[in-house]
């Protein structure tokens, strides 16, 4: 979709498409459109924006749903495993030390990695066309 008063080559100027869905994917872990890469992509912490203000996208339709969350546990418990075995088996710290390190690199690894997750999960949806987006354009093979 373009703006209105302005034609598709105008438009295609203003911004790149992604390539592949790993670009599409680091956009939107980084809290950008995953098509124009350009404007932000989260109005708040886990709310995306309605439509995207440079190239018009629509990200009312995605179903992120659980998916995000699944994915920011599992990165933070292989994050957290290693460090726990670690000052666990030197026995660094006391039991509560322990227990009030653990659940604060939980809590803190989990909220980090949410929203990162969330705009992942909705740029590969928006890449392989799930959930009623449009395939975007790929680029041509030579």
């Amino acid at each position: 979709m373009t703006q209105p008063g302005l034609d598709s080559a105008a438009a295609a100027t203003r911004w790149r498409a992604p390539q592949a869905a790993k670009e599409a994917a680091w956009r939107g872990g980084r809290n950008r459109c995953p098509r124009c890469g350009e404007a932000v992509l989260f109005a708040r912490y886990l709310k995306p924006v309605a439509r995207c203000p440079q190239c018009q996208q629509d990200w009312t339709l995605h179903q992120a749903d659980d998916f995000p969350a699944y994915l920011a546990i599992l990165i933070s418990g292989h994050i957290m495993a290693p460090a726990i075995i670690a000052v666990a088996s030197r026995e660094m710290l006391p039991l509560w030390g322990l227990m009030v390190l653990t659940i604060g690199m939980a809590l803190g690894l989990t909220l980090a990695l949410l929203q990162p997750a969330k705009g992942v999960v909705i740029a590969l949806q928006f890449w392989w066309g799930l959930h009623g987006f449009e395939h975007p354009a790929r680029p041509e093979m030579p």
